[in-house]
């Protein structure tokens, strides 16, 4: 999940770098999948932090 959340931050990252998108449609998108990816990265903590 957070390998592919990331991907995805990178790759609207990349069509918007490379004015192949209006800015408008991708901000949102990169913003809510960089909090996909950091919501994903604090369950992975919690979960190692837990294990017996």
């Amino acid at each position: 999940m957070e390998e592919g959340a990331d991907q995805a931050v990178y790759w609207r990252v990349l069509l918007l770098d490379a004015g192949l998108v209006p800015g408008d449609e991708v901000k949102g998108l990169v913003q809510e999948a960089g909090e996909t990816v950091a919501m994903t990265v604090a369950s992975i903590k919690t979960a190692r932090r837990k294990k017996p």
